[in-house]
């Protein structure tokens, strides 16, 4: 039976919400983590028949008040709403034959006028498009890929320099998700998961979770060779002149050690720029 894209979501995250989170008895024997197909029906208000086609792909043309309902009904946020919609054929696509590879010479200046914010733009596909000078020294002169999705997964330096790995590879898993379901048909999107489904298995099992989250404001820990220890606060904005680009700026608490470190870091990136 041909599945579809909806029913493989819709099966994935039901599975990620437990009865007691919609107030159901979670009593009796239960064959999978999760809630029932029954259970997700009731909650949805329609019939266990009706649902069960659209988890089988049988059904794949929902109305918008049930899909709006099934969000509800299993807990989904924003993003995960957008993305249901959108894996129902609710909500169009961005109209992108491939993943730009061209930043705005305007933002290339911007990003050069900070020193000591590490800043870089990647697309949909997870590829570093531009980084600052200061960014090029976090990630260590980017010695494996400027694809952050491979330095995650299949960079074995990874998992040290990323201090909380496991967080940053479920975030960016899901922010992949999300980039995928926009432009599901992007030559560059499609290679990079092929890559990540051969090389990591750790991909593998977070990608079968169907989790899509984009990136917010959020606090990463790094390890880093030369300055040691860094905590540092991440904000992340669309490029509106290049839809599907994202812009992505560090900083560090002011006063802080980490702070300090990134001021180190600034000022031997700017030591071997110029010894260059």
């Amino acid at each position: 039976m041909a599945r579809s894209e909806l029913g493989d979501y819709l099966s994935a995250r039901r599975a990620q919400v437990g009865p007691g989170e919609v107030n159901l008895p979670g009593t009796g024997h239960r064959r999978v983590p999760g809630l029932r197909r029954e259970e997700v029906a009731m909650l949805a208000g329609v019939s266990v028949d009706y649902y069960v086609r659209l988890e089988q792909g049988r059904e794949r043309t929902p109305s918008v008040q049930v899909v709006d309902a099934l969000a509800v009904a299993l807990r989904l946020d924003e993003d995960g709403r957008r993305h249901l919609f959108r894996v129902a054929g609710l909500s169009p696509r961005p109209r992108v034959a491939a993943a730009r590879a061209h930043v705005d010479p305007s933002l290339l200046q911007l990003m050069a006028a900070w020193p000591d914010n590490p800043a870089i733009v990647y697309n949909r596909a997870f590829d570093v498009l531009a980084s600052n000078t200061i960014a090029d020294a976090l990630f260590h002169a980017w010695p494996h890929s400027h694809n952050l999705m491979h330095v995650v997964f299949t960079d074995p330096a990874a998992r040290v320099f990323y201090r909380d790995w496991h967080e940053v590879a479920r975030n960016s898993v899901a922010g992949f998700r999300l980039g995928y379901g926009e432009a599901p048909g992007d030559p560059r999107i499609q290679q990079v998961l092929r890559e990540l489904l051969a090389d990591s298995r750790e991909f593998a099992e977070l990608w079968a979770r169907h989790d899509a989250r984009g990136k917010a404001l959020e606090r990463k820990r790094f390890q880093h060779g030369q300055v040691g220890s860094l905590t540092l606060t991440m904000q992340t904005f669309d490029v509106r002149s290049s839809p599907g680009q994202e812009l992505v700026v560090y900083h560090a608490e002011p006063g802080s050690a980490s702070n300090e470190a990134l001021k180190l870091l600034g000022s031997l990136a700017a030591s071997t720029r110029q010894g260059s």
